[in-house]
This record gives structure tokens, C-alpha cells and sequence, in this order.
């Protein structure tokens, strides 16, 4: 299959990332994608895995956990989702994002297995975790950084055995917000621990660590008790940070990331590679991994004068983050101005709320380019429900035009809300 054809067949088939199942987990089994791998000689059992999900703060916490284990000197191989520009993106080995000859190779391995052994159609998710399980072993990576794509238990992804499991947090999202739902989506998430792994929990609530703990586990480390944040001061850049974890102290340490609860990603990250290695890690490689750490599209500054700032701020939790961290990091004297693009399954008006558009001199709308993107009209009208000035502008380049034409050097753009809005402008944010 040439690269036309992998990719024509890629997008053929069921993407719940544009068609979503969010809240629904009945009838759901993971029998599908452990066929496919079987057929594929199970290559995600081949090497050490770190498992990682949560509601925010995974993206983050994965940058670090790579960085760490690559200043080590390990071969990591890290499958992240969802992707901001490129499907390439998701899948990287030593840093890199696999190159499109290898992804067309990858992907045309996994269709082939799918043919010859005729199994069902799998998904668009279950292909591209497959394919990014099959390019690990093919590089002999030392060890794996796997993201959940959602909730845990019935993941695409939860086929690996992991060595580490890491729970970031539990909060709303991908879910209905009925019922119990932070105990619901606490068991899913715990899906990913089996008996034979440690887990790093920096979800700290009593009643959702008894849910987590329910499930059987090597060992358990738990934020507040065995891992926190001692220190967590604002830097040029960055913050500086002093982390406790069960086998060391780590005092002043750069971080090359904006927003407070960067801290406690950092501790968890720093906790889950300390339980990997089973040994505390050298100073001098804390501060070299957390000292040059990227997160794309994750409070990223993409310019200066004005500071354009792209987050992907798209659920209620992540926009209060977003918002502290405006008021706690960027102190600019000059006006804020606002670049908003959702897609439907949230609550519009209660993610406004949280973000306090009523902060920005003007909120723009834009309609993100998916089929499931929120009118532009219809976004604007949640703003203005939640005390904001908006002008709804459906195009997201021309939405962006219209707030850079009356931003001075002095001002703040940011861009949120939906992971392919920030897609969608990054590059063009970046190339002024």
C-alpha cells in the first residue's frame, strides 16, 4: 500500500474523536484491539511501558516523563493524542514524531494483519495506537510512554502491561456530568492498573483514592502522602520549583513551563520515573530535563509583541487552570483579547465561566474546523451568557486576523478552547 492508500483507508474508517461515544461505556471491550495486536504478535509486550491518563495534565506530564528518561540516556518511544497538526505527531521515538515513510509502513502493516487474518474493522483510534505499538518495537525502544486516548479501562491502548501506571487527576470531562460521575470516571480510569504495576496517583481526594486503591497493585505512591510540591515560586520562563518524592528531595529546579500546576506534574512525572528506575535521580538530570521540557499547544508562547498564547483549554478544569495562570504568569500591562473555538459534547457557557471571558477586552468566535465544531454564533452567545464581549467570526484565520489588527505590542492573545483550533493557527500564530 502506497502512502495515498494507507491514508484514504485511514480516514474511512469510525473516528470517535470526531464521532464521539463520551458517557458511554456499556457494551465496550477491548477483544477487538487485543485480536489485532494478537495478530500482529502482541510487539506491546515487547518492551517496558509506563501507562499514564487523567483528566488534565497528561499531555504535560508525559513531556516530562520523556525528558527524563531521554536525559537517562534511554530510547523512548511516546504515543500521545490527540495531535495538533499531524497524525505524526502522536507517535515519536528519541523526541522525534515518526517521519511519513515509516508511518505509511507502520499503518500498512497493521491494514495487512487486519486483511489476512480478516478481522472486523477496527477503528480510527485502534489502527493508529496499533501501528504506533508495532513502530516501538520496530526502533527497540527501551521503554514506551503511553497516553490514554479516553477514560482508561476500555482504551485502545490498554492492552500493554505496564510497569508504571500514573493517574493525573479526575475531573469533568468526557462525560455527562450526571450521577456520581467523578466515582464513574475514577473507576474507568483505574482500568489501567493491574496487579503487577506500581501507580502514581496525584489525584488526592480521600473518596476517589479509595476507588483507585480498590484496584490490585504492586505498590501505590499517592500525591500528598508519598509524592507533592514543596516549593512553587514564579520564574523568568518558567517556575521554580522544590519536589519531595519517596526516595529524594529535589530543591530550586527550573521548569520551563508556565502555570502553577505544572508543579504537580512535575511531581508526579518526576515519582512515576523514580518508581520505573526504582532509585532517586540525579540533580543534574532533573534540572537538564525539566530546565528544556516542551509542551505544544499547552500555555505556549508562539510570539512576542504581541505574546500570542495558544492552551488547549477545552473542558471546565482546564479553563480555571488557564485562567489562574494569566492572572499568576503573564502580569502584562497592556489588554487581553480572547481566541475561542469549541467543539459540541461540553458545556459552552460553564467552560466561559471558568475561563472568565469577562476578563478579556474582546472574545472572538471562531467555529473549529470538525464536524462536530459549535457555531461560531451560537459560542459567541454562550460568552455574552457568561459576562463577555464576543464578535463571532466563523473562519478561524480571519478570527485571528481580527483580534491581531487591534492588538498592540503590549497585549495577550490567547487561543483556546478546542485541541484543532489551536491546530489550525499554530503555525500561522508562529510565523508572524
Amino acid at each position: 500500500m502506497d502512502a495515498a492508500e494507507t491514508q484514504a483507508r485511514l480516514d474511512a474508517l469510525i473516528n470517535y474523536e470526531v464521532v464521539p461515544r463520551a458517557g458511554a461505556i456499556d457494551g465496550l471491550t477491548l477483544e477487538p484491539m487485543r485480536n489485532l495486536m494478537a495478530s500482529l504478535g502482541d510487539p506491546q509486550l515487547v518492551y517496558p511501558v509506563i501507562h499514564i491518563t487523567g483528566t488534565n495534565g497528561k499531555g504535560s506530564s508525559v513531556r516530562m516523563i520523556e525528558a527524563l528518561l531521554q536525559t537517562m540516556g534511554l530510547r523512548v518511544g511516546t504515543y500521545t493524542s490527540p495531535h495538533l497538526e499531524a497524525v505524526n505527531e502522536r507517535i515519536r521515538c528519541g523526541g522525534d514524531a515518526i517521519d511519513d515513510v515509516d508511518l505509511t509502513e507502520v499503518l500498512a502493516t497493521v491494514f495487512r494483519s487486519v486483511d489476512g487474518y480478516e478481522l472486523p474493522n477496527p477503528t480510527w483510534f485502534e489502527v493508529v495506537t496499533a501501528a504506533a505499538f508495532v513502530h516501538f518495537a520496530n526502533e527497540a525502544v527501551d521503554v514506551a510512554v503511553v497516553e490514554v486516548g479516553m477514560l482508561g479501562r476500555f482504551d485502545a491502548t490498554n492492552v500493554v502491561e505496564a510497569n508504571v501506571a500514573a493517574i493525573t487527576n479526575v475531573g469533568q470531562d468526557h462525560t455527562s456530568g450526571q450521577g456520581q460521575w467523578r466515582a464513574e470516571i475514577a473507576r474507568e480510569k483505574a482500568g489501567i492498573i493491574t496487579p503487577g504495576c506500581s501507580l502514581v496517583l496525584g489525584e488526592s481526594d480521600d473518596e476517589l483514592v479509595q476507588i483507585v486503591a480498590s484496584e490490585p497493585c504492586e505498590r501505590s505512591l499517592v500525591r500528598g502522602a508519598d509524592f507533592d510540591v514543596v516549593e512553587n515560586l514564579l520564574a523568568v520562563g518558567g517556575r521554580l520549583i522544590s519536589l519531595r518524592t519517596p526516595l529524594a528531595s529535589y530543591d530550586e529546579v527550573f521548569l520551563a513551563l508556565h502555570g502553577a500546576h505544572q508543579a504537580d506534574n512535575a511531581a508526579l512525572a518526576l515519582t512515576v520515573v523514580e518508581t520505573f528506575f526504582a532509585s532517586a535521580l540525579g540533580s543534574d538530570v532533573v534540572s537538564e530535563a525539566f530546565g528544556s521540557v516542551e509542551v505544544p499547544g499547552r500555555l505556549e508562547i508562539v510570539h512576542r509583541n504581541p505574546t500570542v498564547l495558544l492552551d488547549a483549554a477545552h473542558n471546565p478544569p482546564g479553563a480555571e487552570v488557564l485562567a489562574e495562570t494569566l492572572d499568576g504568569d503573564f502580569g502584562q500591562s497592556g489588554r487581553r483579547f480572547l481566541l475561542l473555538g469549541m467543539q459540541d459534547g461540553r458545556d459552552p457557557v460553564a467552560l466561559c465561566r471558568a475561563l472568565r471571558v469577562g476578563d478579556f477586552h474582546l472574545v472572538a468566535t471562531c467555529t473549529t474546523p470538525t464536524a462536530r465544531g459549535i457555531d461560531a454564533v451560537a459560542l459567541a452567545d454562550a460568552v455574552r451568557s457568561a459576562g463577555g464581549n464576543a464578535d463571532p467570526v466563523a473562519d478561524p484565520e480571519a478570527a485571528f486576523d481580527h483580534l491581531l489588527n487591534q492588538c498592540e505590542d503590549d497585549d495577550l492573545l490567547v487561543i483556546a478552547g478546542s485541541i484543532s483550533t489551536i491546530g489550525a493557527l499554530r503555525s500561522l500564530a508562529a510565523g508572524l
